[in-house]
């Protein structure tokens, strides 16, 4: 074979070598989709509809700033779409939709919701034998105590919340009012999260921090009338009000109630746990003057740190205020990108095992803690918010780093 021979059949292996490995380059790019599908089931229709579409507003305005900013990465810069699924306003119907998403929507990576402690329980029952990772601001402790592997819990349960707030609101209650209170009641309806949190202080928060119990209630939203529950209060005059309606017409209706019989504005300090007292719609029948000093103890809520965000929520959906249900959506969604960039390919198993793994660092919007998830499945260190209300406003009044405002105590 001539010199000359061989420099031709060096440039034609040189030139097939190139040309596959750009045919293989070219494959494995072909291969990466170009959107990658992320679930919301959360209440669109119903008595829940309200604080659904929220959810759909922080998971929209997420999705939006992750492909702003290139999608995922390590997928080529596939974009996120978000598929959007109504639970309705009953555990079945939530059950019904989950089943509808796991066989329809096949291509899903991961999803979040479903709002009501109870409706994410059943949901996930379906979401678990699909292998279909859900991310949750649920608070009940059930839905990670069944040893499931695709469900992950990123705010604080609800008997760590009440574990955190207990000695919060005795140290503000004392500091204000110079003088410790002693008795409680607890007045709440039968919702999943409700139930969690009334649980974890009848059997044992109460005691360790020197309270007693004197009225307890339990109802069934929604109420048709509060007169006989706010009699018992009324009667009973306890130094607390622990007042956990999770449907916004039965907060509305007690604390108008409550008002009516002399009750209110701070006669007897309440402190409620979740959202229902502080959406928005709260205003459209009690007057700011009503609500003033409430507080309540959520998983999350728009804190320092947020601004920017609270202020496009405002201009783009016309919110006053960015509750819970828009600002975790939103963290959930970049919790779902981080697992995907993790992943390294569009699999409900791999982001599944990524979100695991996942050691994400401090948290950003979540209250506290890491983007971390324990053996249970629930995030490490998470924190919680008590929010007030202050001239017409439900404002972050705790954690001090990330509050808005000071918080007070209501004038009895």
């Amino acid at each position: 074979m001539t010199a000359k021979s061989k420099i031709t059949i060096s440039r034609r292996t040189l030139l097939a070598g190139a040309s596959g490995t750009l045919i293989a380059s070219r494959a494995a790019w072909a291969q990466q989709p170009a959107e990658v599908k992320v679930g919301l089931l959360v209440p669109i229709s119903g008595l829940y509809a309200r604080p659904g579409t929220v959810m759909r507003e922080g998971a929209e305005m997420a999705i939006d700033h992750i492909n702003a900013q290139g999608g995922v990465k390590a997928l080529g810069g596939a974009k996120l779409k978000l598929v959007v699924l109504d639970s309705g306003d009953t555990t079945e119907k939530a059950k019904n939709a989950a089943q509808r998403m796991v066989a329809q929507e096949t291509d899903l990576v991961a999803a979040s919701g479903a709002y009501l402690s109870s409706f994410t329980l059943a949901v996930t029952e379906v979401t678990e034998r699909a292998n279909l990772p859900m991310l949750t601001l649920s608070y009940s402790d059930l839905i990670t105590e069944r040893g499931f592997k695709y469900v992950f819990q990123t705010a604080a349960t609800a008997g760590a919340q009440a574990r955190q707030a207990l000695p919060q609101l005795i140290k503000l209650a004392e500091t204000a009012s110079g003088k410790r209170p002693k008795t409680v009641a607890i007045l709440t309806d039968n919702t999943g999260a409700s139930i969690a949190s009334a649980k974890a202080m009848r059997e044992g928060l109460l005691a360790e921090n020197q309270l007693q119990l004197i009225v307890d209630e339990t109802f069934t939203p929604p109420l048709a009338d509060a007169t006989s529950l706010v009699q018992k209060i009324r009667s009973a005059k306890p130094d607390l009000l622990f007042f956990l309606p999770t449907v916004i017409s039965d907060a509305k209706l007690l604390l108008e109630k409550m008002n009516e019989f002399g009750l209110g504005q701070g006669k007897i300090p309440t402190i409620s746990f979740g959202i229902a007292i502080a959406e928005p719609d709260m205003l459209q029948t009690v007057s700011p003057e009503l609500l003033q000093g409430v507080l309540t103890c959520v998983a999350s809520w728009g804190a320092k740190g947020h601004e920017a965000l609270i202020a496009e929520l405002k201009t783009r959906y016309k919110e006053p205020w960015m509750t819970q249900n828009a600002i975790s959506t939103y963290g959930d969604m970049w919790v779902i990108k981080d697992a995907l960039e993790k992943a390294g390919k569009a699999d409900r198993v791999a982001v599944g095992e990524a979100l695991r793994t996942m050691d994400g660092g401090p948290s950003k919007y979540y209250p506290l803690g890491e983007i971390k998830f324990d053996e249970k499945g629930r995030r490490v260190g998470a924190g919680m918010t008590i929010v007030q209300w202050q001239a017409g406003v439900p404002v972050t009044v705790f954690p001090p780093e990330l509050a808005l405002a000071k918080p007070f105590w209501p004038k009895t």
